[in-house]
């Protein structure tokens, strides 16, 4: 295990390595583990990057608003599926409505006009709306929620409680390992989205971190320096640059599992079986 600990660490941990070596130590290729002629001059660099720091809280935007959003409907959705069709009549009719939109999709292109025709295009809505309802999530929260005991809800039923404050007053408090694993793997999905941004955004000044990446690593960010920009290059490579930014964009993910790590596998694996 820890070896395969360290396999998935060693590219983290290079990239972070290149970022802070010198420029000519990260173009000799003698960067592994450890930082060769330590310096930060990279990360000034890109801090001081108007093109970064957009996208940066483009996707701090979207990732607060699909975090809200998606949480919102999994709950509404999650919470009456979860019934007996004794309690909900038509709950099967719904619950395979959901599951066939991961069975089928309609494409890329009907995907694409219909954000387009809602007049959702080049703006943030049209990074969180059409994945406000993760049909996965849905699933692993519905069984969570048929996992607790009845009795809980029945009692507050008789003391007058309605469906409203059975969901907010005991689902919600009672489910959040479940809870906590929808959050991490919603962040975790609005955080790395890179494809969405590129088709649905008409102007790079528009693009979400990922996207904004996306189009660094393969475009040569070095390329599009303007000015004294390149007064830096004796001391900042493309190689640095580009790893400063990869890194910068990774860490506040990196930052956010261990808060949520204790309930991961608990709601994993509490969601994800049923007796």
């Amino acid at each position: 295990m820890i070896t395969l600990s360290f396999l998935c660490l060693f590219p983290l941990i290079h990239v972070l390595a290149v970022s802070l070596s010198s420029s000519p130590a990260a173009t000799a290729g003698l960067v592994k583990l450890w930082p060769v002629d330590f310096t930060t001059k990279s990360y000034e660099f890109i801090l001081q990057k108007p093109e970064f720091l957009r996208s940066f809280g483009i996707t701090l935007k979207r990732a607060a608003l699909g975090l809200a959003i998606n949480m919102l409907f999994t709950l509404l959705a999650a919470y009456p599926l979860s019934k007996e069709v004794s309690a909900f009549r038509y709950r099967t009719v719904y619950a395979w409505f959901f599951v066939f939109t991961i069975l089928f999709g309609g494409g890329l292109i009907p995907w694409y006009m219909t954000i387009r025709m809602t007049g959702l295009l080049d703006s943030i809505w049209a990074l969180v709306l059409p994945g406000a309802v993760p049909v996965f999530s849905v699933i692993l929260l519905l069984n969570f929620f048929r996992g607790l005991p009845k009795e809980i809800e029945e009692s507050a039923f008789m003391d007058g409680a309605g469906h409203w404050k059975v969901l907010w007053s005991i689902y919600v408090p009672l489910s959040m390992p479940a809870l906590a694993t929808i959050a991490l793997f919603t962040l975790v999905g609005h955080w790395n989205s890179w494809f969405d941004g590129l088709i649905l955004m008409n102007s790079p000044e528009r693009y979400p971190l990922s996207s904004y990446l996306q189009t660094v690593v393969i475009d040569k960010t070095m390329t599009t320096m303007k000015g004294n920009d390149w007064m830096s290059l004796a001391q900042i490579s493309d190689r640095t640059a580009k790893a400063a930014q990869i890194f910068l964009g990774a860490l506040p993910i990196l930052l956010v599992y261990p808060l949520l790590q204790k309930y991961f596998v608990k709601g994993i694996v509490l969601g994800s079986v049923k007796e």
